[in-house]
């Protein structure tokens, strides 16, 4: 039985409450869609690295020495590509992390690892190093799909990685996988979800491609292409009918959609991408990393170095890596605790979320009535979360509650 993190009170679900993001940022090759933190170099300062970010949090900790009185409930090591990273040197981090904080039993620790053979034969060492989840980027087992993606791997090589990981010891696997990509059909996508819910996964990612300016941190290659009319992507009807398609796929092996774009077997979401969803705080170490933190009313989002090498110059200088920090308010929390909770398929007490931050409800009753009424809604618990009519049209509403 997996212990469970708390609970979150306004949506029930089972969540991290203070969790930290380890962002390791560098790859072997960029991928044309993405616009993480992401460095391509040819040898990788794996110790240097894993130095600089307890470094980093001790430089946090004498900040806020308060945060030492915390308990960790996961620990997420992101990227780039994480499993690049000796196994030797995850251990090393996340022993200064347990010297720095309680964990609590039973915590999530995840690992995102690329699906190719070498980074398959660290698994094992990951798992000993102490990471009880991982998380692989398959994206695609079509070769035409993983080509526009710039992804190195082909289908065999992904299925061996999940059997490796199966290998090494982990009961608690995940796999991404991106659909509405150029050339890409729903025949393709579906079978995609097929392949990946007959490996017995315990949570699966289906995650729509996103090409526009506004949605990335940097214009990708992928998108300039797209911009210039040289890709073309699905229209919107197939990628509509691509996410209703892996959905079905999914729910009949068992794996079902807890948030928009997840899916798990009962008792295996991710507790720390939750405590994202509903409103938990998070420190975050390394170049690109994002933590939040909250003062009372208000909160506290800083945002470090994309630059690896910027972000190393500061640490090891003693300075705080951060470009940038902002304090938002009881109205920014609040528009952020409703958009998030109602990607949620527990949905969100909508009412408390509006009593918790001073925002009233009465105007907002009406609306959730209406959205009720048309089938885009629904209300079980005291909670509303959105159909999955409602779910297409989740940026539309939530305009329109906040």
């Amino acid at each position: 039985m997996i212990p469970q993190a708390p609970s979150d009170p306004l949506t029930g679900l089972s969540a991290s409450r203070f969790g930290l993001y380890i962002h390791f940022p560098y790859c072997l090759s960029k991928c044309p869609y993405c616009d993480f933190a992401s460095s391509v170099v040819k040898e990788l300062p794996h110790r240097r690295y894993a130095s600089a970010a307890l470094r980093e949090l001790d430089l946090r900790l004498s900040a806020d020495p308060e945060l030492r009185r915390r308990r960790l409930d996961s620990i997420y090591i992101g990227g780039g590509t994480p499993s690049l990273w000796e196994p030797a040197c995850v251990a090393f981090i996340l022993r200064g992390v347990r010297e720095r904080f309680a964990i609590a039993p039973g915590a999530e620790i995840t690992l995102e690892a690329n699906p190719g053979a070498a980074e398959a034969k660290a698994f094992a060492g990951f798992r000993q190093a102490g990471v009880n989840r991982l998380s692989i980027g398959v994206q695609s087992f079509q070769r035409g799909t993983l080509a526009v993606l710039g992804r190195a791997h082909d289908g065999q090589t992904a299925r061996q990685a999940f059997l490796a990981a199966r290998d090494a010891g982990f009961e608690n696997v995940s796999m991404d996988f991106i659909y509405g990509v150029p050339g890409q059909t729903v025949e393709g996508a579906t079978s995609d979800a097929a392949l990946a819910a007959s490996l017995g996964p315990e949570h699966l990612s289906a995650y729509a491609l996103t090409l526009d300016r506004e949605s990335l941190a940097e214009e990708v290659p992928l998108a300039k292409m797209w911009a210039r009319g040289e890709v073309e992507l699905p229209s919107d009807e197939e990628a509509l009918e691509m996410a209703h398609r892996i959905g079905q796929v999914y729910a009949a092996a068992g794996l079902l959609r807890y948030e928009t774009s997840n899916y798990a077997r009962k008792g295996f979401h991710s507790r720390h991408n939750a405590l994202y969803w509903t409103g938990g705080e998070y420190l975050a170490l390394g170049a690109g990393a994002t933590g939040f933190i909250r003062r009372s009313a208000e909160a506290l989002r800083y945002a470090n170095f994309r630059s690896a090498e910027q972000y190393l110059k500061a640490v090891e200088a003693g300075s705080p890596p951060e470009a940038s920090r902002e304090v938002l308010g009881r109205r920014e929390l609040f528009e952020e605790r409703l958009a998030m909770g109602l990607r949620l398929s527990a949905g969100i007490d909508v009412q408390a979320v509006c009593e918790s931050f001073g925002e009233p409800f009465v105007k907002r009753e009406a609306e959730l009535a209406r959205l009720i009424a048309a089938g885009f809604a629904r209300q079980s618990e005291g909670r509303t979360a959105l159909t999955d009519r409602g779910a297409d049209l989740h940026s539309s509403i939530c305009s329109r509650l906040i």
